[in-house]
């Protein structure tokens, strides 16, 4: 029976058959040092010339990098290394032989990298984070079953845009023209009035011609809505999401972060510190007297600005009550001296990661949505199924999205957000 990596701490001492591939290996005369890593760890492996007959070793010797093998050999703690174990091994079989692997164990350029992304993925780095985004989408969904959401699959094809269709990929649909999603908040809306707090999570497109490395052209998204609930009652539950999924991370991923080099303690401060709540104009302000920054009341907060925010904070910021210009039609309007303002939220996050979460109150009267949409010249015959919901049982709400690739490379620390999803779509890459 094969055993995983990960559990040979509990059966030191026993006999253990281990399959997966060989990561690296280095040889001192008659003994053999081969490093296995399975997908759930890494183990040395220590074959010994005198134990092995003579065509083991001579498979050992031709194996190359990256070739799968099969190990059986007895588990035993690393005699200078506490809490590591290697295998002492009695027999070994190749599998399937690799030679000339191209990707060796020394730097690469990073379009080397991407080119070869298919095999990147097996270097360690990249299967830390990969972890680390399997620990964050696992524990999102456990936390929000916990807090009473029902998953809800909105549709990747849609006919209308939740926001703003320049950033739409459009395709044809049967000789219809329908967009690839940039969020299944509308339809997720739709089935809140069923079934109560409720979330969607899956892959969302946006056609920015960004360059940055905090975009991509697909990610994953979580859009999560709370009926009757507010923008300040929504910040608490978003504090609480994001403080969860941190100490999840923390503790289920000290292994990845160490391979990570990640620094925890800015982490462990976010789990354990209450988050800053400044209105929209308030971060103009602070900006401008700060840095000089020269913005208006009006100008958005894009990633120059986020990074800003950041030097200031060592805490994630909510920012409040943006300028209605600037955001989507859906948020209810409110009148700030003369300007009119929404009461929408983003969450910048700590170490210049930017944006983690955007959200807003929902406007729930029919009247004052249909005013909004005529203003910006949306076709209401597009959008009658959401206005229904409006004229059926309207009630208060309020809902955001979450970028999972965004939080992954912040847990991760790493520079860019395309090493925080297994296979980037950006400007400039749709292979492999």
């Amino acid at each position: 029976m094969q055993t995983f990596i990960k559990d040979l701490a509990v059966k030191v001492g026993q006999e253990v058959t281990i399959k997966g591939w060989l990561y690296n290996q280095r040889s001192s005369g008659k003994i053999a040092f081969l490093e296995i890593r399975d997908g759930s760890g890494w183990v040395q492996a220590v074959a010994s010339q005198d134990e092995v007959d003579e065509a083991m070793w001579g498979e050992i010797g031709k194996s190359g990098h990256e070739s799968s093998v099969e190990i059986i050999g007895k588990v035993a703690e690393h005699p200078k290394k506490k809490g590591v174990f290697e295998i002492q091994v009695k027999n070994y079989k190749l599998i399937s032989n690799s030679q000339d692997y191209p990707i060796a164990l020394k730097d690469h350029g990073p379009d080397f990298l991407l080119d070869n992304r298919h095999l990147w993925l097996r270097s360690k780095k990249q299967w830390a984070i990969l972890r680390v985004r399997d620990a964050v989408s696992f524990g999102l969904q456990k936390f929000l079953r916990e807090e009473n959401f029902v998953r809800v699959d909105a549709p990747i094809l849609q006919a209308t845009s939740c926001e703003d269709t320049s950033e739409l990929f459009k395709i044809d649909f049967f000789g219809e023209p329908a967009y690839l999603t940039q969020s299944g908040q509308l339809y997720i809306e739709a089935a809140e009035m069923s079934l109560g707090r409720v979330y969607d999570f899956g892959p969302v497109f946006r056609a920015e011609k960004s360059k940055t490395r905090k975009h991509l052209n697909e990610f994953w998204m979580m859009d999560a809505e709370l009926p009757f609930e507010n923008l300040e009652q929504m910040m608490d539950f978003i504090e609480k999401m994001i403080k969860r999924i941190t100490a999840d991370v923390l503790v289920e991923c000290r292994e990845e972060l160490q391979i990570l080099e990640r620094n925890i303690k800015p982490l462990e401060h976010v789990r354990d510190s209450g988050f800053i709540r400044l209105k929209h104009k308030e971060v103009i302000e602070k900006l401008n007297h700060e840095f000089q920054a020269g913005l208006t009341l009006v100008d958005d907060i894009g990633a120059p600005e986020e990074e800003k925010i950041a030097k200031l904070y060592d805490v994630p910021v909510f920012v409040t009550d943006w300028p209605a210009v600037i955001k989507a039609f859906y948020m209810p309007h409110f009148m700030d001296g003369d300007m009119e303002r929404v009461r929408s939220v983003d969450l910048i996050g700590i170490e210049g990661y930017g944006e983690l979460v955007g959200g807003a109150e929902r406007e729930y009267d029919l009247s004052k949505l249909i005013e909004v949409m005529k203003k910006r010249g949306y076709k209401l015959e597009d959008y009658e199924w959401y206005l229904d919901l409006r004229r059926y049982g309207s009630v208060p709400h309020s809902g955001f999205g979450f970028g999972l690739e965004r939080m992954v490379a912040w847990l991760s620390g790493i520079h860019h957000v395309r090493e925080a999803i297994p296979f980037p779509r950006t400007l400039n890459r749709l292979r492999p």
